[in-house]
């Protein structure tokens, strides 16, 4: 290729950019400090774009990892309801098959591979982008993602592969399930025992940590909400107080008594052969079965084990504040992180009776999440959400056409800032309520990941997986070490089949990219990118040109923007 050529391309390629950099409108920023960039400006489209947007992608951006045209399409057919009701019908994704607990001593030394595939997220993390890519069970595993950025244990703490598994597959099970079925689940779970100390917690001496984090973190939040999330304050204004230091105190003295299952039903003094994956037993002797109050409830002395533990989910589940809670939640990581308090209030409305006289239906309170007007209405300035790394990642993977092993997403995903299921503490890779750069009052929780480092490495795996995203790409190959890789593959093939046809390579792209929100200039400046790239085979041709304009795309503002 003559540098004439590739001159005229990069200069086509920089107007592409600049054009889609351009809006209307939007957010302002200036820098956060301590190396934090502030969120791409919120492009606020004008009247004709707005009509223009296509509902069906804005749905399949919160409800799924990124809009593909067979998904687009199934949505159309369906409507919004139908598509749910598809969805919570159907299934695929699982980590049940890697829930295999081994003893810490099952790889012999020096044996890497085997250290990865058992004590390590790798496995697992593989198996979530792998199903993220393909997986019909796209909303399940949306809510589940969610779930398990609310309710944190972490490869950072605790490394086992089987408990990884075990504990994430807790929220594909209960995704549309019930939320008190889960907060049990979890709290009996080994992984989790582990991570916040509940296991082996006893009388005398308990451990707070599970204690304080479930209350904080898990349910009803530090300070009372009123329905619409706003908060309940004081005669001198200040927030009040959900519970107290001895609130704390007695929910930690009523969880002890329990420690890890064994793999092979080895003694409980046996501590190479803990089972992370499956609940946790009881220990009578270790349990303080003395009288305990909190949150109002009382157990009575000499109660069981597993009523003291059922008397704490009952208490936090039932909580006045755990409603709007865990429906703010829900609705900053499927819809947006600044939803009105009305919206907040009808979506933890149906947490507290989802008509039935059922508390905590979980299918019920997504349903309600993503046909609110607010999710399906018009568009405000305010309305929709940054792109996390993982989602910006999974999103462009799928407008492309991935088949993948998930292994080359798993050794990207830390270099991004967001490696799943290695959290760096209980409180998640950022937390719900971080500021939007530059704004007073608007909330934009995954920019605190948009740090200048993360976003130009986000644009290297842009560049890699387009414009240097052929299938032979190193990365993409089978991992010789592991067992069972596959490897990944781009579906260039469904690109070069436009052809010269240009047009329709920009039409996809403003569809999965853009929800249709693309300006003429900016369709213009798109195709010119894909025009200066000429070459004798037409479908190296019309590869290199969908690649060059994929680039373009994923690199600018508005893709990072899900509107």
């Amino acid at each position: 290729m003559s540098s004439v050529t590739k001159r005229a391309m990069a200069a086509a390629a920089a107007m592409a950019l600049a054009a889609l950099a351009a809006c209307d409108g939007g957010g302002s920023g200036g820098s956060a400090g301590g190396g934090l960039v502030s969120a791409p400006p919120t492009p606020t489209p004008s009247p004709a774009a707005v009509a223009a947007l296509d509902d069906s992608v804005r749905l399949a951006q919160q409800a799924s990892f990124g809009p593909t045209a067979t998904l687009v399409d199934r949505i159309r057919t369906l409507g919004v309801n139908g598509w749910l009701d598809e969805q919570f019908a159907a299934t695929g994704s699982t980590y049940a098959d890697l829930a295999t607990d081994v003893r810490t001593n099952f790889c012999a030394t020096g044996d890497n591979a085997c250290a990865t595939m058992r004590f390590s997220r790798t496995p697992v993390a593989m198996r979530f982008y792998a199903d993220a890519m393909s997986a019909p069970d796209q909303l399940r595993q949306r809510v589940a993602f969610a779930l398990s950025q609310m309710i944190v244990a972490s490869e950072a703490a605790v490394r086992s592969t089987a408990g990884i598994a075990g504990f994430n597959q807790l929220f594909l099970t209960y995704a549309f399930g019930n939320y008190r079925e889960l907060l049990l689940a979890v709290t009996m779970n080994g992984y989790m025992g582990d991570y916040l100390d509940m296991a082996d917690s006893r009388k005398g001496t308990p451990s707070e940590n599970y204690a304080r984090e479930f209350l904080q973190l898990f349910t009803m939040g530090p300070d009372q909400l009123a329905m619409d999330g706003t908060l309940q304050r004081d005669a001198s204004g200040g927030p009040v107080p959900n519970y107290t230091a001895d609130d704390i105190r007695e929910v930690a003295r009523a969880l002890t008594g329990w420690t890890y299952a064994r793999v092979d039903n080895a003694a409980i003094t046996d501590g190479q052969a803990i089972a992370y994956a499956q609940p946790m037993i009881a220990v009578p002797s270790r349990y303080d079965a003395a009288e305990k109050r909190f949150l109002g409830t009382s157990v009575a002395a000499g109660a069981s084990q597993q009523a003291s533990v059922a008397a704490v989910i009952d208490a936090a589940f039932n909580h006045a504040s755990t409603p709007p809670f865990v429906a703010r939640h829900l609705i900053t990581h499927l819809v947006t992180p600044n939803p009105s308090p009305a919206y907040i209030g009808r979506v933890a409305a149906v947490f507290a009776n989802n008509g039935s006289g059922v508390r905590g239906d979980l299918k019920a309170v997504v349903r309600a999440i993503l046909t609110d007007a607010e999710a399906r209405g018009a568009r405000v300035n305010n309305s929709g959400k940054l792109k996390e790394p993982v989602l910006a990642m999974t999103s462009l993977a799928r407008a492309i056409g991935f088949t993948t092993d998930g292994y080359v997403f798993q050794s990207r995903d830390a270099t991004l800032g967001q490696p799943v299921m290695r959290a760096p503490s209980v409180f998640n890779f950022y937390p719900d309520d971080y500021p939007m750069p530059g704004s007073a009052t608007l909330r934009s929780p995954a920019s605190k990941l948009l740090t200048s480092n993360n976003q130009l490495r986000f644009h290297n795996l842009a560049y890699d997986w387009t414009v240097s995203g052929d299938a032979t790409r190193t990365e993409y190959a089978a991992v010789a070490t592991l067992p069972g890789t596959s490897g990944s593959a781009p579906a260039w093939a469904d690109w070069e089949a436009f052809g010269d046809d240009v047009d329709g390579m920009v039409d996809r792209i403003n569809l999965l990219l853009f929800a249709k929100a693309l300006t003429k200039a900016q369709r213009d400046a798109l195709k010119a990118a894909g025009v200066a790239i000429t070459n004798a085979d037409p479908k190296l041709q019309a590869r290199k040109r969908a690649q060059m304009m994929l680039y373009v795309a994923a690199t600018s503002p508005m893709f990072l923007v899900d509107r």
